[in-house]
Formats: structure tokens, C-alpha cells, sequence
């Protein structure tokens, strides 16, 4: 058999269709030389062919009712797309095959699917890695597999503050934190509410950060932790207009085991007037506040 990929390509092609003398398709030795074509290709680096016969393959294994060998082939067509940036072909092939794992039951590599999509689309399509992350979030509360979504609340938390959407950030610093009040991992959950509070200071909003504050409160764990004592101090050096005081709290060791983000909100607090008028006010951001 010839090892010219677009020789095997044409060949598994025509076993594809029906004609007079084919009344069924040959799925499998299809798949076959499609993936043998993918390995051509790729090594001769000529990625757009690859890609397109990684999705006849994983076409193939479909068609063979092997959506999980379907569902590799199509995170590799997606790699490739990111290779030749080809952001909306990203996106498609990683939903594509989040559903073909959804199929097998595989809540993880579902979700871990999406999230590659989403660190993919990060600079480029922010907004869409926004919903990859809220999706890939989801497979897996519903799957009840709440802990292993830690990092892509926080990854999607990130995308928010990036985007300067200061309480869509904080909202999913608190699913964290729900997140990990099912899985008992209280530390991962107090640090998303002294987050989440933080982010409100940053966006000049006391008032939503001491409501912040008194609702997580109620949780018993975050009450008595070392994140509850840190927000107290930045709550409390806010209304006493003590910005010596929110400095040291930010540079304070509990702020510094925070996420990345937070810790450069951290650094920059106070962003305005330290009164309690100022505060409670909406003020719009500085440009320079996030350089």
C-alpha cells in the first residue's frame, strides 16, 4: 500500500461512499488509513491536512460506535486548529469531543476538554473562555465531582478580572467557595471568600464587600479562619480611612498564599479615596489601575 498520505486520503475516501458495486461503507479501513494519513501529515508539517483527516477519522470511529477513540481524535484536530490559529475550529472540535466523552460516561475528560479550549481561547476570545469554563464547571457539579473544578473557577475568575468584571470575578470566587464547602476542603474555602472580598474592594464597592463579608460569615469554618481575620482588618482599616493598615494586611502572608491575580489587586489597594462615602460609591476604574 502506498505511504503517500493523500494517496491514503483519496483511497479511504472512496471507501466512504456507496456506489454500484459498494452498497456499504468501509468504516473501519477508512479510519485506518485516515489515521495513518494524520501521521503523514504531521510529519511533514503540513498541519491543515492533518487536522482534516484527524476529523475523518474521528468521523470514522463514530461510525464504528467507538465515540472515545472519536473524541481523541477530535482533541487532536483541535490542537492543531490552535496550531494554525484557527480560534472558531478550537472551540468547535474541544465541544465536540467534551460531548463524544459525555457520551462514554466521562465526566472528567468531558470537562477537561473544555478547559483546553478555554486556556486555548484565553487572549483571543476571552468571552468564550468564559462559557468553556462555566461549561466545563458544570459537567462536573453534575457529575459531583465538585473538587476537581477548583482550578477552573479560578481560571475562569481570572478571565473576569483580565476583563475588568470585577462581580462576575467575585461570583465565581463564591462558587468556589460553595464549591468547597460539599468536598469539606475549608482552606480552598476561605481563601475564595477573602478573594471575592478583595475583589470588591478593588472595584471601589465596600458596601457589596462587607455584604460579601457578614454573608460568609455565617459558615463557621471561614468565621474562625485566618482569611476572616485578614478581611476583618481590611473591612475595618476601610472605614477608619488606615491605608498604612490595608497595605500591611495586603502584604500580609494570608494574602500573599491567595491566586496570582488577587495578590497584584491585593498590592494595589487602596484604588480611591479611603472614606467611607467615597467607598460606597461606583466610581469608574482608573485605565492604569490593572497595568
Amino acid at each position: 500500500m502506498s505511504s503517500d498520505p493523500d494517496k491514503m486520503m483519496s483511497k479511504a475516501d472512496k471507501m466512504t461512499k456507496l456506489t454500484l458495486t459498494r452498497w456499504s461503507a468501509d468504516w473501519r479501513g477508512a479510519t485506518e488509513l485516515y489515521e495513518q494519513a494524520a501521521n503523514g501529515f504531521r510529519a511533514s508539517n503540513k498541519y491543515e491536512k492533518a487536522k482534516v483527516a484527524l476529523e475523518k477519522a474521528s468521523k470514522g470511529q463514530e461510525m464504528q460506535a467507538s465515540p472515545w477513540d472519536a473524541a481523541k481524535h477530535m482533541e487532536s484536530a483541535a490542537a492543531l486548529a490552535q496550531k494554525l490559529s484557527i480560534w472558531n475550529e478550537v472551540a468547535d472540535f474541544y465541544r465536540k469531543a467534551s460531548e463524544l466523552y459525555t457520551e462514554c460516561g466521562r465526566a472528567q475528560p468531558a470537562s477537561d476538554a473544555l478547559g483546553k479550549a478555554a486556556r486555548a481561547l484565553e487572549d483571543v476570545k476571552p468571552d468564550d473562555a468564559i462559557q468553556l469554563y462555566t461549561d466545563a464547571c458544570e459537567i462536573l457539579e453534575e457529575d459531583g465531582r465538585d473538587q476537581m473544578a477548583f482550578d477552573l473557577y479560578r481560571a475562569c475568575a481570572n478571565v473576569y478580572i483580565k476583563l475588568e468584571k470585577f462581580t462576575d470575578a467575585a461570583t465565581f470566587f463564591l462558587r468556589l467557595g460553595v464549591a468547597a464547602d460539599k468536598c469539606d476542603a475549608t482552606n480552598s474555602q476561605c481563601k475564595a471568600y477573602l478573594s471575592a472580598i478583595i475583589v470588591y474592594l478593588y472595584a471601589h464597592d465596600l458596601k457589596q464587600a462587607e455584604k460579601c463579608y457578614n454573608d460568609c460569615s455565617q459558615i463557621d469554618a471561614f468565621l474562625k479562619s485566618d482569611q476572616s481575620r485578614s478581611a476583618t482588618r481590611l473591612l475595618t482599616a476601610y472605614n477608619e480611612g488606615d491605608i498604612e493598615e490595608i497595605k500591611k494586611v495586603a502584604s500580609s502572608s494570608t494574602v500573599s498564599n491567595l491566586d496570582h491575580s488577587i495578590i497584584k489587586l491585593a498590592r494595589k489597594l487602596p484604588t480611591g479615596d479611603v472614606t467611607p462615602i467615597q467607598m460606597n460609591t461606583n466610581d469608574d476604574l482608573d485605565e492604569d489601575d490593572l497595568t
